[in-house]
């Protein structure tokens, strides 16, 4: 019977994920988002987190929203530039239409996503991609310092032991 080994983390700083078109997907793709964002170090409640987690739910939901796509998902990426001091987050979707920061007017519901995602972002914006669709990114700054992944995942720093397999 093999001996059981301690399973080795791969580090990672960017996380990749793609998501059904649907209201669900989107709320998925914001929770997965603010735990990927603690993991790597960023902890639930700081100004950081709560700033990306809300730049993804915008994203998000504009995906589902206004770049549906029937039988089509959009796709989620975190990437940290630890250069620059930021995370960059992506959301992809298959619709050709390009998105338009609108000015609702005050008694309107509706509208504010991209004036939000300007607002708590330094830089967004919108570029084409192969085939069909397009990908809206946001820039949000990080603390001064802040190092996000590469982290051991859970399982690595609780020491889990896979269970052997067969002999």
């Amino acid at each position: 019977m093999p001996i059981p080994h301690v399973r080795s983390a791969v580090p990672v700083d960017a996380f990749r994920q793609r998501f059904s078109a649907t209201r669900r997907g989107a709320r998925l793709a914001r929770l997965l988002a603010a735990h990927q964002l603690a993991e790597w170090g960023l902890p639930y409640g700081t100004e950081a987190h709560d700033t990306a987690v809300l730049v993804v739910a915008e994203l998000a939901a504009n995906a589902v929203l206004h770049g549906r796509v029937p039988g089509r998902d959009f796709a989620l990426s975190l990437l940290h530039d630890e250069t620059r001091g930021t995370l960059r987050i992506e959301v992809t979707d298959t619709h050709p239409a390009f998105p338009v920061r609108g000015t609702p007017a005050p008694e309107e519901d509706a509208g504010r996503g991209l004036l939000l995602v300007e607002a708590l972002a330094t830089d967004w914006g919108v570029q084409g991609r192969p085939g069909p669709g397009k990908t809206v990114w946001a820039l949000c700054p990080l603390p001064q310092g802040a190092r996000l992944g590469p982290r051991l995942g859970s399982e690595a720093r609780e020491g889990f032991r896979p269970a052997a397999g067969p002999a």
